[in-house]
Protein backbone atom coordinates (compact mmCIF):
# COMPACT_ATOMS: atom_id res chain seq x y z
CA UNK A 1 0.00 0.00 0.00
CA UNK A 2 1.64 3.22 -1.17
CA UNK A 3 1.24 6.69 0.35
CA UNK A 4 -1.69 7.70 -1.85
CA UNK A 5 -3.59 4.51 -1.03
CA UNK A 6 -2.87 4.99 2.68
CA UNK A 7 -4.32 8.51 2.73
CA UNK A 8 -7.29 7.57 0.56
CA UNK A 9 -8.15 4.61 2.78
CA UNK A 10 -7.68 6.66 5.96
CA UNK A 11 -10.01 9.40 4.74
CA UNK A 12 -12.63 6.95 3.51
CA UNK A 13 -12.43 4.98 6.75
CA UNK A 14 -13.13 8.15 8.74
CA UNK A 15 -15.98 9.08 6.37
CA UNK A 16 -17.53 5.62 6.68
CA UNK A 17 -17.20 5.58 10.46
CA UNK A 18 -19.04 8.90 10.75
CA UNK A 19 -21.66 8.59 8.03
CA UNK A 20 -22.71 4.95 8.58
CA UNK A 21 -24.42 5.93 11.80
CA UNK A 22 -25.41 9.52 11.19
CA UNK A 23 -28.56 9.58 9.01
CA UNK A 24 -26.83 11.06 5.96
CA UNK A 25 -26.02 7.92 3.89
CA UNK A 26 -22.57 6.40 4.13
CA UNK A 27 -22.66 5.01 0.57
CA UNK A 28 -23.30 8.45 -0.88
CA UNK A 29 -20.38 9.98 0.99
CA UNK A 30 -18.05 7.12 0.08
CA UNK A 31 -18.97 7.50 -3.60
CA UNK A 32 -18.55 11.29 -3.58
CA UNK A 33 -15.38 11.32 -1.49
CA UNK A 34 -13.98 8.50 -3.63
CA UNK A 35 -14.50 10.56 -6.80
CA UNK A 36 -12.90 13.63 -5.22
CA UNK A 37 -9.91 11.61 -3.97
CA UNK A 38 -9.41 10.10 -7.41
CA UNK A 39 -9.13 13.60 -8.87
CA UNK A 40 -6.91 14.78 -6.05
CA UNK A 41 -4.46 11.87 -6.17
CA UNK A 42 -4.80 11.24 -9.91
CA UNK A 43 -5.90 7.64 -9.40
CA UNK A 44 -8.84 5.68 -10.78
CA UNK A 45 -10.54 2.87 -8.88
CA UNK A 46 -12.42 0.18 -10.76
CA UNK A 47 -16.02 -0.60 -9.84
CA UNK A 48 -14.79 -3.85 -8.29
CA UNK A 49 -12.18 -2.08 -6.15
CA UNK A 50 -14.78 0.46 -5.01
CA UNK A 51 -17.17 -2.31 -3.91
CA UNK A 52 -14.40 -4.22 -2.12
CA UNK A 53 -13.33 -1.14 -0.15
CA UNK A 54 -16.95 -0.37 0.76
CA UNK A 55 -17.32 -3.95 2.05
CA UNK A 56 -14.19 -3.63 4.19
CA UNK A 57 -15.29 -0.31 5.63
CA UNK A 58 -18.76 -1.67 6.39
CA UNK A 59 -17.18 -4.57 8.28
CA UNK A 60 -15.58 -2.01 10.59
CA UNK A 61 -18.84 -0.21 11.33
CA UNK A 62 -20.65 -3.55 11.72
CA UNK A 63 -18.17 -4.46 14.47
CA UNK A 64 -18.75 -1.03 16.04
CA UNK A 65 -22.50 -1.71 16.11
CA UNK A 66 -21.94 -5.07 17.80
CA UNK A 67 -19.69 -3.47 20.44
CA UNK A 68 -22.14 -0.67 21.28
CA UNK A 69 -25.26 -2.87 21.20
CA UNK A 70 -23.77 -6.12 22.50
CA UNK A 71 -26.11 -6.21 25.52
CA UNK A 72 -29.22 -5.84 23.35
CA UNK A 73 -27.90 -8.45 20.90
CA UNK A 74 -27.06 -10.87 23.72
CA UNK A 75 -30.51 -10.37 25.27
CA UNK A 76 -32.18 -11.62 22.07
CA UNK A 77 -31.61 -15.19 23.26
CA UNK A 78 -34.32 -14.52 25.88
CA UNK A 79 -36.44 -11.87 24.13
CA UNK A 80 -38.00 -14.20 21.58
CA UNK A 81 -40.60 -11.72 20.37
CA UNK A 82 -37.94 -9.11 19.60
CA UNK A 83 -35.76 -11.74 17.92
CA UNK A 84 -38.69 -12.73 15.70
CA UNK A 85 -39.26 -9.07 14.81
CA UNK A 86 -35.59 -8.66 13.84
CA UNK A 87 -35.90 -11.70 11.58
CA UNK A 88 -39.14 -10.43 10.01
CA UNK A 89 -37.69 -6.94 9.55
CA UNK A 90 -34.65 -8.40 7.80
CA UNK A 91 -36.60 -10.34 5.16
CA UNK A 92 -37.44 -7.46 2.76
CA UNK A 93 -33.85 -6.25 2.35
CA UNK A 94 -32.59 -9.81 1.89
CA UNK A 95 -35.11 -10.54 -0.87
CA UNK A 96 -34.70 -7.25 -2.73
CA UNK A 97 -30.92 -7.28 -2.31
CA UNK A 98 -30.57 -10.77 -3.80
CA UNK A 99 -33.06 -10.25 -6.64
CA UNK A 100 -31.64 -6.90 -7.78
CA UNK A 101 -28.01 -7.52 -6.73
CA UNK A 102 -26.34 -6.78 -10.08
CA UNK A 103 -28.39 -3.67 -10.82
CA UNK A 104 -27.84 -2.27 -7.32
CA UNK A 105 -24.07 -2.67 -7.65
CA UNK A 106 -24.14 -0.59 -10.83
CA UNK A 107 -25.82 2.29 -8.98
CA UNK A 108 -22.82 2.59 -6.62
CA UNK A 109 -20.87 4.59 -9.19
CA UNK A 110 -23.56 7.19 -9.95
CA UNK A 111 -23.16 10.56 -8.16
CA UNK A 112 -26.44 11.76 -9.71
CA UNK A 113 -28.37 8.97 -7.99
CA UNK A 114 -26.61 9.95 -4.77
CA UNK A 115 -27.91 13.51 -5.09
CA UNK A 116 -31.47 12.38 -5.76
CA UNK A 117 -31.33 9.82 -2.95
CA UNK A 118 -30.26 12.48 -0.46
CA UNK A 119 -33.51 14.36 -1.14
CA UNK A 120 -35.42 11.19 -0.22
CA UNK A 121 -33.40 10.82 2.98
CA UNK A 122 -34.20 14.41 3.95
CA UNK A 123 -37.91 13.76 3.36
CA UNK A 124 -37.81 10.68 5.61
CA UNK A 125 -36.08 12.57 8.40
CA UNK A 126 -38.55 15.46 8.32
CA UNK A 127 -41.51 13.04 8.19
CA UNK A 128 -40.17 10.81 10.96
CA UNK A 129 -39.73 13.69 13.38
CA UNK A 130 -43.03 15.35 12.45
CA UNK A 131 -45.15 12.17 12.52
CA UNK A 132 -43.54 10.73 15.64
CA UNK A 133 -46.12 8.98 17.86
CA UNK A 134 -43.76 7.53 20.50
CA UNK A 135 -46.00 4.83 21.96
CA UNK A 136 -44.19 1.50 21.70
CA UNK A 137 -41.07 0.17 23.35
CA UNK A 138 -39.06 -2.62 21.73
CA UNK A 139 -40.84 -5.48 23.47
CA UNK A 140 -44.25 -4.02 22.56
CA UNK A 141 -43.61 -4.14 18.82
CA UNK A 142 -45.73 -6.42 16.68
CA UNK A 143 -44.62 -8.07 13.48
CA UNK A 144 -46.37 -5.55 11.14
CA UNK A 145 -44.30 -2.77 12.73
CA UNK A 146 -41.09 -4.75 12.17
CA UNK A 147 -42.05 -5.52 8.57
CA UNK A 148 -42.80 -1.86 7.87
CA UNK A 149 -39.41 -0.75 9.22
CA UNK A 150 -37.81 -3.55 7.20
CA UNK A 151 -39.41 -2.16 4.04
CA UNK A 152 -37.92 1.25 4.80
CA UNK A 153 -34.54 -0.47 5.09
CA UNK A 154 -34.79 -1.84 1.52
CA UNK A 155 -34.85 1.72 0.15
CA UNK A 156 -31.39 2.24 1.64
CA UNK A 157 -30.00 -0.22 -0.91
CA UNK A 158 -30.04 2.76 -3.27
CA UNK A 159 -27.22 5.31 -3.03
CA UNK A 160 -28.07 8.51 -1.20
CA UNK A 161 -30.76 6.92 0.99
CA UNK A 162 -29.51 6.50 4.55
CA UNK A 163 -30.13 3.12 6.16
CA UNK A 164 -30.12 4.51 9.68
CA UNK A 165 -32.16 7.55 8.62
CA UNK A 166 -34.84 5.58 6.81
CA UNK A 167 -35.22 2.90 9.49
CA UNK A 168 -35.22 5.32 12.43
CA UNK A 169 -37.74 7.55 10.65
CA UNK A 170 -39.80 4.49 9.73
CA UNK A 171 -39.75 3.31 13.34
CA UNK A 172 -40.91 6.70 14.58
CA UNK A 173 -43.73 6.76 12.03
CA UNK A 174 -45.06 3.31 13.01
CA UNK A 175 -45.16 4.32 16.67
CA UNK A 176 -41.84 3.38 18.28
CA UNK A 177 -40.25 5.61 20.89
CA UNK A 178 -37.04 7.37 19.88
CA UNK A 179 -34.88 4.97 21.85
CA UNK A 180 -36.74 1.92 20.50
CA UNK A 181 -36.57 3.17 16.91
CA UNK A 182 -32.82 3.78 17.17
CA UNK A 183 -32.09 0.44 18.82
CA UNK A 184 -34.25 -1.54 16.38
CA UNK A 185 -32.60 0.24 13.46
CA UNK A 186 -29.18 -0.98 14.50
CA UNK A 187 -30.37 -4.44 15.49
CA UNK A 188 -31.63 -4.73 11.90
CA UNK A 189 -28.28 -3.54 10.59
CA UNK A 190 -26.42 -6.55 12.00
CA UNK A 191 -28.02 -9.22 9.75
CA UNK A 192 -28.38 -6.78 6.81
CA UNK A 193 -24.81 -5.50 6.77
CA UNK A 194 -23.41 -8.77 8.10
CA UNK A 195 -25.02 -10.73 5.27
CA UNK A 196 -23.60 -8.43 2.60
CA UNK A 197 -20.13 -8.45 4.16
CA UNK A 198 -20.18 -12.26 4.40
CA UNK A 199 -21.32 -12.82 0.82
CA UNK A 200 -18.91 -10.26 -0.61
CA UNK A 201 -16.10 -11.50 1.60
CA UNK A 202 -16.54 -15.06 0.32
CA UNK A 203 -16.57 -13.79 -3.27
CA UNK A 204 -13.40 -11.77 -2.66
CA UNK A 205 -11.38 -14.67 -1.22
CA UNK A 206 -9.76 -15.67 -4.48
CA UNK A 207 -10.26 -12.59 -6.65
CA UNK A 208 -9.83 -9.50 -4.48
CA UNK A 209 -8.34 -6.49 -6.29
CA UNK A 210 -7.29 -4.54 -3.20
CA UNK A 211 -4.39 -5.45 -0.93
CA UNK A 212 -5.39 -7.18 2.31
CA UNK A 213 -3.43 -4.56 4.27
CA UNK A 214 -5.48 -1.76 2.72
CA UNK A 215 -8.76 -3.50 3.55
CA UNK A 216 -7.71 -4.20 7.15
CA UNK A 217 -6.51 -0.62 7.64
CA UNK A 218 -9.82 0.77 6.40
CA UNK A 219 -11.75 -1.66 8.61
CA UNK A 220 -9.88 -0.61 11.77
CA UNK A 221 -10.33 3.11 11.05
CA UNK A 222 -14.07 2.83 10.33
CA UNK A 223 -14.50 0.68 13.48
CA UNK A 224 -12.81 3.20 15.80
CA UNK A 225 -14.55 6.25 14.35
CA UNK A 226 -17.86 4.37 14.13
CA UNK A 227 -18.09 3.72 17.86
CA UNK A 228 -17.87 7.44 18.63
CA UNK A 229 -20.33 8.37 15.85
CA UNK A 230 -22.92 5.80 16.96
CA UNK A 231 -22.90 7.00 20.54
CA UNK A 232 -23.26 10.57 19.28
CA UNK A 233 -26.27 9.60 17.12
CA UNK A 234 -28.04 7.97 20.06
CA UNK A 235 -27.87 11.27 21.94
CA UNK A 236 -29.03 13.26 18.90
CA UNK A 237 -32.14 11.12 18.32
CA UNK A 238 -33.22 11.26 21.95
CA UNK A 239 -32.90 15.05 21.82
CA UNK A 240 -35.16 15.23 18.73
CA UNK A 241 -32.55 16.82 16.47
CA UNK A 242 -33.00 14.80 13.27
CA UNK A 243 -34.11 17.85 11.29
CA UNK A 244 -30.55 19.22 11.24
CA UNK A 245 -29.43 16.15 9.29
CA UNK A 246 -32.38 16.65 6.94
CA UNK A 247 -31.19 20.16 6.14
CA UNK A 248 -27.69 18.82 5.51
CA UNK A 249 -29.03 16.16 3.12
CA UNK A 250 -31.05 18.79 1.24
CA UNK A 251 -28.02 21.02 0.87
CA UNK A 252 -25.66 18.23 -0.20
CA UNK A 253 -28.27 16.74 -2.53
CA UNK A 254 -28.73 20.10 -4.23
CA UNK A 255 -24.98 20.59 -4.67
CA UNK A 256 -24.41 17.08 -6.04
CA UNK A 257 -27.40 17.17 -8.40
CA UNK A 258 -26.37 20.58 -9.74
CA UNK A 259 -22.81 19.30 -10.19
CA UNK A 260 -24.01 16.34 -12.22
CA UNK A 261 -26.57 18.22 -14.34
CA UNK A 262 -24.49 21.34 -14.96
CA UNK A 263 -23.62 21.40 -18.67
Amino acid sequence: MDGAQLWQTLIQGVVQGITEFLPISSKSHLILVGKLLERWFGTTATSKETIELIVGLHLGTLLATIVVYWQDLWSLRKRHRLLLNVIIGSIPVAVVGLVFKDWLEQTLVSPLLVGLGLFITATFLFAGQRLEISLLELDQMKWPHALAVGCFQTLALLPGISRSGSTIAGGLMVGLTRHAATTFSFLLSVPAVGGVVLLKGLAMRHSNSLAIGQLLFGTVISFAVGIAALRFLIRIVTQRQLHWFAYYCLLLGTVVTAWQLWP
